[in-house]
Formats: C-alpha cells, structure tokens, sequence
C-alpha cells in the first residue's frame, strides 16, 4: 500500500450502538492523550516491538471516506505533525485533541458524513524504517483476528464521545479498505470498488468499469471520467434493456442515471473527482473515453 514514509497507517474503529449519535466529535487535549496512551499500550500487547515507534492519535471521529482517499491525506498530515513534535524521537506517545476551536482544520471530522454507525479514530506508527517495516507486516498478520481494543480504552471512548460502543477494535487501512470492499459489495456497489482500489493502491494504474448495464466510466490520472449518454446513445451503447417498450426503456434509463449519480457521489465522498464526457449518439462511448 502506498503511504507517508516511515508510517504505519492505521485506525482505532467504533461501531456505535444501532442508532446512536455521538454527544461529542472530538475529544480535549487532555482526554486525546490519555486515550492514546491506552491504544498504543493495545498495539503494544499484540507486537511489542511498536512500543518504539512514535504513536500518534486523532481523537475525533471520521467517517471511513474521510480515511480511505488517495494520498491518505489525514494520515499524511498526521505524519507530518508527528515529524514536527518536539522531543527525541522513538516511543513518544501523542494524542491530537481539540482546544476551543476544535480540533486544527486538517484533522477535522466532516460534518457531511457525521452520520454513520461505524467511526475512525485516525493512528500512525513513525520511525526507521527498519523498525517500521516488521511492526507494519506482523499489524497485517494479526490485526484483523486480535485487535480488539482493552475494555478500559473502550470504556474511555464511550465516556468521552458520549456514546454506546459497541466494540472497538483496531485496524490497518488495509484491514479497513477489505472490509469496505465487503460492505460495498453488499450494498450492490460492487462494480465500483475497481475504481476506487486503483485511486487508493495504484493511481499510475488505468481502470475500467464497462459492465453494462453499469454507468462506462475510467479512472486515470487521478481521476474518474464517466460516460454521459442521452437516451439514444444509451441505447446504441448496450446498456438498455433487450426488447423493451419505450415506457420501460424510459425507466430504465432513469435509473441509469440515478445510478451515474450514485457511483459519482461515493467516488467524491472518498475524493476521488468525477467528470462527465458527453458521448453522442454514433460514436463508440468507450472510444470517446479513450481518448
């Protein structure tokens, strides 16, 4: 996985009881500290070696689009703080609250994705890369079968959000993206995880999704170019139905377009851009892309 330098990239996850909004979305300076010192000590359980990384925690609650974007920016802003921080590196402990601003702009939660039952705390692991490299691969190893939080770090996180947990568990982003490749797929957003995989694993990649009756669209150079078709050009380009009357074809295409739109909401949820190229009607719509 492409990430910062020197970094393991990886979250603290709540999964709130069904129905629960948080009381609070960050915690203060003094409660981000404790809290990263009872995760770290979690980490540390599970691989003793992280015990002589720098640890780092964002005490606010993201939702999982906010972590999974190309670049990882919270994470590389994360990294870029940790670097910054006084003091010898090597085992430091440092937990990013809120003062009476809130928490620094950059590491702040997204009031459009507030909602949600399953919440991130953004953590990052620094150091040489020869003592990074081991705890990165054995976190891989064990991470997703053990990393269930201590009651106590819980507990913390319940009091402090003031909300009911149900568990909390950590996790790589590699552990997250698999698993949001799961709910995708059980939300019928299947198609569109090849999409967003190359915009997070391998932006120098050239992906497509023509799957019709699925939206034509292609990720390169960053971002998604999807299709925009009228009816006709629909029609000629395979994605409507065979045989069907002008009433049915016209409500199939309504719910093509709806589903352009869906595709293009999530893609921008998780920042990745989406622009529509017109194809007429005549012209191959993969060719047009193409170009």
């Amino acid at each position: 996985m492409s990430k910062p330098e020197l970094s393991v990239l990886a979250a603290l996850a709540l999964e709130l009881a069904p129905g629960a909004e948080p009381g609070k979305t960050a915690l203060g300076v003094a409660a981000a500290g404790e809290l990263a010192g009872l995760v770290s000590r979690d980490l540390a359980r599970l691989v003793p070696e992280a015990a002589g990384l720098d640890f780092a925690l964002v005490a606010g609650l993201f939702d999982p689009v906010e972590l999974l974007r190309p670049g990882w920016p919270l994470h590389a802003e994360l990294e870029r703080l940790v670097a910054r921080a006084p003091g010898a590196t090597g085992g430091r402990v440092v937990g990013f609250g809120a003062d009476e601003a809130g928490l620094p702009e950059p590491l702040r939660p997204s009031a459009e994705f507030a909602g949600g039952p399953l919440k991130l705390l953004p953590v990052l692991l620094r150091g040489a890369p020869g003592a990074v490299a081991p705890v990165g691969e054995r976190l891989e190893q064990v991470l997703l079968d053990t990393g269930m939080a201590g009651a106590d770090t819980a507990l913390l996180a319940q009091s402090g959000f003031a909300v009911p947990v149900e568990h909390a568990r950590l996790l790589t982003l590699n552990d997250l993206a698999a698993m949001m490749a799961m709910q995708y797929e059980h939300a019928g957003l299947a198609p569109l995880w090849p999409l967003l995989e190359a915009a997070l694993l391998s932006p120098g990649d050239v992906q497509w999704l023509d799957a019709p009756p699925e939206p034509l669209a292609v990720y390169e150079n960053g971002g998604v170019r999807m299709a925009l078709l009228d009816i006709d050009a629909w029609a000629e380009g395979g994605f409507a139905p065979a045989d069907a009357d002008a009433e049915r074809l016209s409500r199939a295409f309504d719910r093509f377009q709806m589903r352009q739109r869906q595709l293009a909401a999530v893609l921008g949820a998780h920042g990745v851009p989406v622009t529509f190229d017109h194809c007429p009607a005549g012209r191959d719509p993969r060719t047009v892309l193409a170009e």
